[in-house]
């Protein structure tokens, strides 16, 4: 499932304005596809113009998404129950399903075979997508409102990094998940998920123009190596 709504307000279209040559959301539906993991490949969208183009890179869009789940108010979790309650209405009740976010271009089709791969040997309810974050959380400053600055953890200010705990955030990627934790509404960032690890060089946020230019660049470095 990809959820892919039409309002975007820091980068309008974002889901199906060009990356490196393809509209954004077609990079995670080939990505899905590759992966030889899925029954279907659904996208739930809202807007007209994305269902035309999720369709022609060979994913399904076999539902408009309701308007009250169509805001930028609403989390990924209730979206995901509509699709598997929808599914389990109108074909074979779904079992595994995998949340692959539509702005994720580095998405492999390999990750996505791991991510499926943890899900069933770890016996976790989720597993996604993480990477580590490139300098030590612990030693994080804040700006205050005097324009000065502050440590988050003062304690650690003469802490060695190489001492510290490795701090690890979500990638933005893919989200494996049981059917049944989807619609329980069973917390993601919890002791119910698991890890698959990314390097860093395949993970950037993509919220801004800035992050989308740094995207564009990773990409074309990325490419220009494999």
């Amino acid at each position: 499932m990809i959820p892919a709504r039409g309002g975007s307000k820091r980068i309008p279209r974002k889901n199906i304005k060009h990356f490196a040559g393809k509209p954004m959301i077609a990079w995670s539906i080939e990505a899905a596809l590759q992966s030889g993991c899925f029954d279907r490949v659904l996208v739930s969208t809202d807007d007209k113009e994305i269902a035309d183009i999720a369709q022609f890179f060979g994913a399904e869009v076999p539902f408009v998404r309701p308007p009250e789940l169509s805001d930028d108010q609403t989390g990924t979790t209730p979206v995901m129950a509509h699709a598997i309650l929808w599914q389990g209405e109108n074909g074979v009740p779904a079992v595994d399903v995998c949340c692959i976010y539509a702005t994720a271009p580095f998405i492999q089709s390999q990750d996505i075979q791991s991510g499926l791969a943890q899900l069933h040997s770890s016996g976790a309810d989720y597993a996604f997508s993480v990477t580590s974050y490139a300098f030590p959380i612990q030693r994080a400053i804040r700006i205050t409102s005097e324009q000065r600055v502050e440590m988050f953890q003062p304690d650690h200010f003469h802490t060695r990094s190489q001492d510290l705990e490795e701090a690890w955030h979500d990638a933005g990627q893919f989200y494996w998940g049981k059917a049944a934790a989807w619609l329980a509404q069973t917390p993601v960032f919890s002791k119910y998920s698991c890890p698959v690890y990314l390097p860093r060089h395949r993970v950037q946020d993509i919220d801004t123009p800035e992050d989308w230019i740094r995207a564009e660049w990773m990409f074309r470095a990325w490419k220009a190596q494999s």
